[in-house]
């Protein structure tokens, strides 16, 4: 696997040794000696998988400590534009961003620690996600920013058709005013 630093300090592109031939292809997605070697050591707790149509933007998605989630994100089916932002108070990439297109065929993945917002929107005719997270779902510590948040000013990808939302990512906070509770630490 290649691990490659993003400009967010923490966020990780990685990017998997396929081996492909007649047959399809064989690659090892997660192998916890490696991460650990380039200083990822956070256990993965649960999984989750999503199915989302061509321009559906989800997020941006985050949960608070104490039940905050570290991510590794993939996209196993169709292609996403997927977005970490930086939400840890104090911290020098405040509110700064990174994104990658993630797809079934470049069979990338990105990790997202604690401490950042992810959101991604749908490039394909339907896209499905698998990602693992670092703490199990708690309603209650579910929390989110507006997409289009002006003080974060992500250049989100301009599709054939305007972004579907869920009601309840239409009607999120700016981050201005959004609860957070992750501090930067060196």
């Amino acid at each position: 696997m290649e691990f490659v630093k993003t400009a967010l300090p923490g966020v990780v592109l990685i990017k998997p040794n396929v081996i492909e031939d007649e047959r399809g292809f064989f690659m090892e997605s997660y192998k916890r000696s490696e991460f650990v070697k380039y200083g990822i050591t956070d256990e993965f707790i649960q999984d989750n998988h999503s199915c989302s149509n061509y321009a559906v933007l989800r997020g941006l998605h985050y949960q608070l400590n104490p039940y905050s989630q570290a991510k590794l994100v993939r996209c196993t089916y169709g292609k996403v534009f997927d977005v970490a932002v930086d939400i840890r108070r104090n911290s020098p990439t405040f509110a700064k961003w990174v994104a990658y297109e993630l797809s079934a065929a470049n069979k990338w993945l990105l990790y997202i620690p604690d401490g950042f917002a992810h959101g991604f929107v749908t490039l394909s005719e339907s896209a499905e996600l698998n990602y693992k997270v670092t703490n199990e779902y708690a309603k209650d510590c579910e929390c989110g920013i507006k997409f289009d948040d002006s003080m974060i000013n992500i250049a989100w990808p301009k599709l054939a058709t305007d972004y579907i939302l869920s009601s309840k990512d239409e009607q999120q906070p700016s981050l201005s005013v959004a609860r957070i509770n992750f501090e930067y630490s060196e």
